[in-house]
């Protein structure tokens, strides 16, 4: 599918092919006359050459908001997570079914992501010098693993990899132990999010102006950015970080402390909560104990409060906990297994699992949009796309190619078409 796009690009380089100067390949930001429940993004479309996970979820999230994602893949292997397991789902892979809603195959767009190696798609004549001359209304957003130029940027990047270069591992893990991957691909999904938010601005500059640009994101400067106060710490005070568990540096107690049967995390901000939490535990004389009597001392004597207050959690099962912390005021939840995260009453509530129908394993469920808007519905969503499902149409409907041009390409080998039963 890249050679069809280096192929479009090239015909328009030549004049074959007039650029659309209105309709869903020119998005112009202005509303439609009918606005009820119309999504912000309805009339985008969206170029979608990423694979794995930071790009897959950007688009995902743009997908929700109504945008036509179009996702490109190579002939006969795809999205290199489409083989991420087991768990498979038929022959799918549950990661790819993961961030991989609301996608299809295309080339012409308001939008292209991409997450090459930077000059990968400028030698196929698809770097944004090139689309700029055929598109200046495009907004091209490029994610990589460590930003276009500079001593690292053509290295491979995966978030394991940038998590370590960026000081995620460093922080992440048990208090004296080695470092650990978080059990999410965070500093992708970061990545993913700061690609969303910078994609949505890049539309309301061209809003604005009339005019395209270029996006540069990637894992490691998104991570480092993400640091927030640990790196202020180290960039003011010259303290450098440490890995405190499920602790918190700054603040105690705010921790996962072990009940007769699982976890509960408990945080006291302020003096206040830390007298409540004192109370439900039945440890009253620990509110005026002149080495906890504040914030601070409590962090300087933390080893000590930890161990008395841990005694006493282990007492009980950690229902009795939530029962004796429900309307304290003091926040605390427990430690959630899967299974427990989904019977969870308020992710329920929240719509945070999403039915869909799959052309070939039938119903499946995946998490569904964190955030909600008054005025806009979120409709049924659509599954991802079996690898090549939506060829033939892009071609015909989008490209305008004939069916000899159709058929020519799908025997080449340069596409594929999928045909659903």
């Amino acid at each position: 599918m890249l050679a069809t796009l280096a192929r479009v690009a090239a015909l328009r380089r030549s004049g074959l092919l007039s650029r659309r100067s209105g309709g869903r390949g020119l998005w112009t930001g202005r509303p439609q006359s009918d606005t009820d429940n119309m999504k912000p993004l309805e009339g985008v479309r969206i170029l979608d050459l990423t694979r794995v996970l930071a790009g897959p979820f950007a688009t995902m999230n743009l997908g929700d908001l109504g945008a036509e994602v179009i996702k490109v893949e190579r002939p006969g292997a795809g999205d290199d997570t489409r083989t991420w397991g087991p768990p498979f789902v038929g022959t799918e892979s549950t990661y790819f079914l993961s961030v991989n809603r609301n996608k299809k195959l295309a080339a012409v767009c308001d939008v292209f992501v991409e997450n090459y190696v930077p000059g990968k798609l400028s030698a196929m004549g698809l770097g944004y010098e090139d689309i700029d001359v055929v598109a200046p209304h495009m907004v091209y957003c490029s994610i990589t693993g460590y930003g276009q130029t500079g001593p690292l940027s053509q290295r491979a990047g995966y978030d394991a990899v940038a998590s370590a270069i960026s000081g995620l591992m460093h922080i992440t893990g048990p208090e004296d132990g080695d470092p650990v991957r978080p059990g999410v691909a965070m500093t992708d999904l970061a990545t993913g999010l700061y690609a969303y938010g910078a994609i949505m601005a890049g539309l309301i500059q061209r809003y604005k102006t009339g005019k395209g640009l270029f996006i540069d994101c990637n894992l490691l400067s998104s991570q480092v950015a993400c640091l927030t106060h640990v790196a202020v710490n180290y960039l003011i005070g010259q303290e450098e970080a440490r890995r405190w568990g499920t602790a918190h540096g700054s603040i105690v107690p705010y921790q996962a402390f072990k009940t007769k049967d699982g976890y509960l995390v408990v945080g006291a901000g302020n003096n206040q909560q830390f007298a409540t939490v004192c109370k439900i535990l039945n440890l009253p004389e620990l509110i005026d104990d002149s080495k906890y009597r504040t914030n601070h001392l409590r962090v300087q004597n933390r080893k000590e409060l930890i161990k008395i207050l841990s005694t006493r959690f282990e007492e009980e099962m950690t229902s009795k906990w939530l029962h004796l912390f429900e309307g304290s005021g003091v926040p605390y939840g427990p430690i959630n297994n899967m299974k427990n995260v989904f019977a969870e009453p308020q992710v329920l509530h929240n719509g945070l699992v999403m039915e869909m129908k799959h052309p070939t394993v039938g119903k499946i469920s995946v998490p569904g949009p964190a955030v909600r808007y008054s005025e806009l519905k979120m409709s049924e969503a659509s599954p991802p796309p079996l690898l090549g499902q939506h060829t033939t149409h892009i071609l015909k409907e989008v490209l305008r190619y004939d069916d000899r041009a159709i058929t020519e390409l799908l025997s080449a080998g340069v596409v594929t078409q999928h045909e659903v039963e």
